[in-house]
């Protein structure tokens, strides 16, 4: 446990960001003072950041349990521009947890998810790959080996997304919440099929009207992308699964489609019948994602197949004539050490994927992992980081370069998700989420809309309710919302 004492809420969620960087896996209790100062009475035992603005400037303190001062910053002036203001603060704070700990960290002060935009800024306009590499040295503290990732991702984006006419194009996202089963990991929008089996076709055919709806009011737009996700795609029978992509093919135009992504997911939400269907229907890429080729993991974290199972589905897929295979991996997965990691990594190798996307492990607050914390500790850091080392090898030795990178919030050693592909196998629509240069359109429960408007530098969202009953019961008014959005522009 440690404390966290403001007295104000500036920048807390920076502030936050980093503890939690610092201090993986450790809760952070949040008290807020005023002029009467400290309750020491109410803090709870264990390490106490103070972070307090005091005139113009600020002031930093760690203490120990005993109360005694372990460290301490002060920044007699607080830049008022607000992004300078968070790099001050944030280098000073980075400063004494470094102290206080004995360690950095490889993304230095960095806790956003994508710090590609970063690079990609400066290569936008037009300096060389070194402006933007020492940025992150000089300004962000970023070490060598992750600067060098970053950048090397920037320039595998700005070529892939030379060729996109982001004013006149969009992306499509579909989502089937769905799944076997709920992994132990896991908070994402999905439903575990045996309880919802009853109410698949409500959901497609209210998913049906949306997209029947939703192509009207995207006309002089070209389609670039679609991907499916979830949730599981494949927790669909095929004959749902035939109907699906036929409704999609009646009313958006994807033959001159750059890409179109399905998640088969799970080895054992699909066989050889819905491979058929997929690849009738001309989905050349499909995402495999066993997470791990260790049986005791998948055992641990709620997969209901087996290592076999991986390999079978891989061999299907390629029977089918699939042209482009994905492979999703999770590093620091519960109990997993750098020689299991070793193990599925060869693995991976000897199937010969058309490209692999490597997750550092994250906690998410409403999965059933962090709510047994105890039961599952956490990976250390050196461990994690150790096995994204491997991984990056594993992939430069099957041919793959790393083209888009994004992290997330309680990211296992604060660390990153890489995607890896051959070069003309990358997933077009994975750096344009990321990037967001392009709108995206998402149908289903959970959807996240996101209108690009380049000229204005900004973005507007338009979300569909998570809930797979209120999706059925509200899908006018989730059609309407996007109505809406869209007679604005």
């Amino acid at each position: 446990m440690m404390n966290l004492i403001l007295n104000e809420e500036r920048y807390e969620n920076d502030i936050r960001a980093l503890l939690m960087a610092f201090y993986h896996g450790e809760k952070i209790l949040v008290q807020k003072v005023n002029a009467e100062g400290i309750n020491s009475e109410s803090l709870e035992e264990g390490l106490t950041l103070e972070a307090l603005y005091i005139d113009d400037g600020m002031k930093l303190t760690m203490k120990d349990m005993a109360g005694e001062v372990l460290a301490q910053r002060k920044i007699d002036q607080m830049p008022e521009d607000r992004k300078e203001g968070k790099n001050c603060l944030k280098t000073q704070l980075y400063d004494l947890l470094s102290e206080v700990t004995g360690k950095t960290l490889p993304w230095g002060t960095l806790t956003g998810i994508r710090p590609t935009k970063i690079p990609m800024a400066f290569l936008d306009e037009g300096y060389p790959k070194a402006y933007g590499e020492e940025h992150l040295r000089q300004v962000y503290k970023v070490s060598e080996e992750k600067i060098h990732l970053c950048t090397q991702v920037a320039v595998n984006e700005k070529r892939i997304l030379e060729s996109v006419d982001f004013d006149n194009s969009y992306s499509l996202y579909v989502g089937i919440p769905f799944c076997p089963t709920i992994c132990l990991y896991c908070s994402f929008s999905s439903y575990p099929l045996s309880v919802w089996q009853n109410r698949v076709d409500d959901y497609l055919e209210a998913l049906f009207k949306e997209i029947r709806q939703v192509r009207s009011m995207l006309e002089g737009k070209k389609l670039t992308t679609a991907y499916m996700g979830g949730g599981t795609p494949t927790s669909l029978n095929a004959n749902q699964m035939d109907r699906l992509l036929t409704v999609l093919e009646e009313n958006f135009e994807l033959n001159p489609i750059r890409e179109f992504t399905i998640e088969a997911g799970r080895p054992d939400s699909f066989d050889m019948d819905k491979l058929r269907v997929m690849k009738n229907h001309g989905i050349e890429r499909i995402s495999i994602n066993p997470q791990t080729l260790n049986q005791k993991t998948l055992d641990v974290i709620g997969r209901r197949h087996t290592v076999e199972d991986v390999y079978r589905a891989f061999e299907m897929a390629k029977k089918v004539g699939f042209s482009n295979i994905n492979m999703d991996l999770i590093l620091g997965l519960p109990g997993e050490t750098a020689e299991d990691v070793e193990k599925t990594l060869a693995g991976v190798g000897s199937m010969g994927p058309e490209s692999m996307t490597v997750h550092s492990l994250a906690v998410k607050r409403a999965s059933r992992l962090n709510q047994n914390l105890e039961m599952y500790p956490p990976a250390s850091f050196k461990e994690v980081n150790r096995m994204i080392g491997m991984a990056w090898k594993q992939a430069t030795d099957m041919g793959m370069e790393p083209y888009y990178l994004y992290r997330q919030k309680n990211m296992a050693g604060n660390l990153e998700n890489v995607g890896y592909a051959k070069p003309g196998k990358e997933c077009l629509y994975n750096i344009l989420i990321m990037e967001e240069k392009q709108t995206i359109i998402a149908l289903g429960a959970g959807g996240s809309t996101k209108i690009v408007y380049p000229e204005e530098n900004r973005i507007e969202r338009v979300e569909n309710v998570k809930s797979v009953k209120d999706y059925i019961e509200r899908i006018d008014e989730m059609i309407a919302r996007k109505e809406r959005k869209f007679q604005s522009i």
